[in-house]
């Protein structure tokens, strides 16, 4: 997700989508573990992600 899509989300988005990124985190690392996981670079621009949605989140509340 880009910074300017972020923006347009509302709290109840951003939450959303941050529960869906952590439980797709959690999958990606089985898979990993498992060696079935097809791009590995997937785990990091998914923490990064998250790491986005928390800061305008973070932003938000505080506005």
């Amino acid at each position: 997700m880009k910074k300017n899509e972020i923006k347009k989300l509302s709290k109840d988005e951003i939450l959303k989508n941050i529960e869906k990124l952590k439980k797709d985190l959690f999958n990606f690392r089985f898979q990993k573990m498992n060696s079935q996981i097809t791009n590995p670079a997937k785990i990091g621009e998914t923490r990064k992600t998250i790491a986005r949605l928390n800061t305008i989140l973070k932003g938000k509340i505080n506005a």
